[in-house]
């Protein structure tokens, strides 16, 4: 018998929500009175959908844009990347949030670090009162970056994300390879370019805003490197060839998408980072 996502069941999940329950527990709530996973996921996620849209016309915020969503319709176990099926480890409504298993192979993962090595140097951000790059003591790892498509290896792996993702190439930002050591750290930040900042006009000449981001794991430090998501008490854990996705349709902290590297306490970690914008990166 088919479940029908009716305006009362939406009225339930919201005030879950309000009542302070996170997504996971309103996710187990359900299937626990017999909901199907994936009804109950896309009621949730539509629901959630509306409020946030709704909260941000009260608040004269942009509207939502389209975002890289991979394929989650009948709670599949792995997703298809082409030259590999990739494994669903966890998904997360609000944010969107994906964990996804085997992305890379070990091989894939060495060959990436080999390539990167030479080239590593201290890793900049975003400048946003330039629109350029900076060194930010938040950031204390080093890195460097590929040009999209910069050969087989690269160009391999970024074709394997734009169809778990469902998000063309040419509307990615090239791969970004960094390394931390003992003691190094990203602090809790957002990926999306702040619309206040007015460096922000010059990089969304690019490719408009950053609507997701890919963080790949190259190899497992000793201890300490999770990424975080201090808004919703998520942290994942940097396992070599794993990945997490994570969406956010808009430029505001309502995205819950606030997230960081820990810092790395024993061994290194290197990861792979790829962005992906709401048009043509060029």
């Amino acid at each position: 018998m088919t479940q029908a996502i009716t305006a009362e069941l939406r009225q339930w999940i919201l005030a879950q929500v309000q009542a302070g329950h996170d997504a996971e527990s309103v996710l187990q709530s359900m299937k626990s009175s017999g909901w199907d996973e994936a009804v109950a996921l896309q009621a949730m996620e539509s629901t959630l959908r509306a409020q946030l849209d709704a909260q941000a016309t009260t608040r004269e915020l942009p509207p939502a844009v389209p975002v890289p969503e991979p394929d989650l319709s009948g709670a599949p176990l792995y997703l298809d990347g082409g030259d590999r099926p990739v494994a669903v480890l966890g998904v997360m409504a609000a944010p969107r949030v994906v964990v996804l298993g085997g992305l890379l192979s070990d091989d894939e993962c060495e060959a990436l670090m080999a390539a990167a090595r030479p080239r590593m140097s201290r890793s900049l951000t975003v400048a946003t009162q330039t629109g350029g790059q900076e060194v930010n003591a938040d950031r204390t790892s080093q890195g460097m970056f590929f040009t999209r498509g910069e050969g087989e290896l690269v160009a391999r792996i970024e074709e394997r994300i734009a169809r778990l993702v469902r998000w063309p190439v040419e509307r990615g930002e090239g791969l970004q390879v960094l390394r931390y050591v003992p003691g190094t750290e990203y602090k809790p930040h957002y990926d999306y370019f702040d619309p206040e900042q007015p460096g922000t006009a010059t990089l969304l000449q690019r490719g408009g805003q950053r609507v997701g981001t890919v963080v790949i794991y190259l190899n497992e430090p000793e201890r300490g490197g999770a990424t975080s998501f201090p808004d919703v008490g998520l942290q994942v854990a940097p396992k070599r060839g794993n990945a997490v996705f994570f969406s956010y349709a808009r430029a505001h902290p309502g995205t819950r998408t606030l997230h960081g590297g820990a810092p790395v306490l024993a061994g290194e970690k290197w990861i792979a980072t790829k962005w992906l914008r709401e048009g043509v990166f060029e």
